[in-house]
């Protein structure tokens, strides 16, 4: 049983939207002898939130990953899973989750220091996987993703206590303007933005479909992008997008031929992990929330051809 915990990010509770100050640093303090990344770098992502690092992964192995994804999405049982989610209104592949438990692939991938290892940097130290998946916006049909922030939800709904957690999404196709590519609010996630509505029952089953609590209201999110502006993710295939956890996002529906395809890993520092005294329902299954494996993840370099 775990004990009641100080909750700094309240949301949920109110009728009315509230602006707070994050209280959690951004680049977290840890060893920083042998960094992954610049200092400039570094600095670009604790000013702006987010950081792309193009093409990290070469062309021969973004097809074998490309490959096994599409396996995956054709695959009989993967498709009938509880853990595969189609998009609103039709049949389509949405996401599939826990990849990194489910797939020997996709499991290595998780733990290559290429991106591991700037996730462990960014927080500070030992991380474990919160959540992964594989994302699919299909050309023509692919719907968009509202404005959120993942903290957001991952601490009224999974009981995440601080934002100490970074998302990393690994470009399958090329990301163009045109393509529904992944768009965010620099400097956003130095703010906190109290969602109005209280949680239903189960939420999960509908929200990963197409959220409609959890999500900021108009006025704060035109507030947010006068004062930052909005940034869309152009890169190629093979590059890697960091994002913090609390920053400002979202995407549009795909009508172009062309599908956006990637990979999505969540990496939370393992002092950080849920705590079931800051929900106030049921917890989401563990394929969307890790509720039990905490140990840090041994992190190696990783060759996938």
């Amino acid at each position: 049983m775990q004990s009641r915990i100080d909750d700094r990010y309240p949301t949920r509770q109110s009728p009315t939207p509230l602006w707070l100050d994050r209280k959690d640093p951004v680049l977290h303090p840890g060893d920083r002898s042998l960094p992954p990344l610049s200092n400039e770098q570094a600095k670009q992502f604790e000013r702006d939130g987010f950081l792309v690092l193009p093409k990290i992964y070469t062309a021969e192995e973004v097809e074998i990953f490309r490959n096994e994804v599409e396996r995956l999405r054709t695959d009989p049982d993967i498709r009938s899973s509880e853990k595969t989610i189609r998009e609103p209104g039709g049949d389509t592949v949405r996401s599939v989750f826990a990849i990194h438990r489910d797939n020997t692939l996709f499991s290595r991938v998780a733990t290559d220091e290429r991106i591991a290892g700037v996730a462990r940097f960014l927080l500070g130290g030992d991380v474990y996987i919160h959540q992964s998946r594989l994302n699919f916006k299909p050309g023509f049909t692919g719907k968009e993703f509202y404005w959120h922030s993942d903290f957001e939800t991952w601490h009224a709904e999974d009981g995440m206590p601080g934002m100490r957690a970074v998302s990393c999404s690994i470009l399958l196709t090329e990301n163009d303007a045109f393509n529904g590519p992944l768009m965010l609010i620099p400097g956003s996630h130095r703010h906190f933005i109290h969602c109005v509505g209280e949680t239903p029952e189960n939420h999960y089953r509908q929200s990963l479909r197409k959220q409609e609590y959890g999500v900021p209201d108009r006025e704060s999110l035109e507030k947010l992008a006068d004062r930052y502006g909005i940034a869309g993710v152009i890169a190629p295939a093979g590059s890697a997008v960091f994002f913090d956890c609390n920053i400002m996002h979202g995407s549009n529906s795909n009508i172009t031929p062309y599908p956006r395809t990637n990979l999505f890993y969540v990496y939370n520092h393992t002092e950080n992990a849920v705590n079931d005294a800051l929900r106030t329902r049921p917890p989401r299954p563990d394929f969307v929330a890790e509720r039990l494996r905490f140990e840090p993840l041994a992190i190696r370099p990783e060759r996938f051809v």
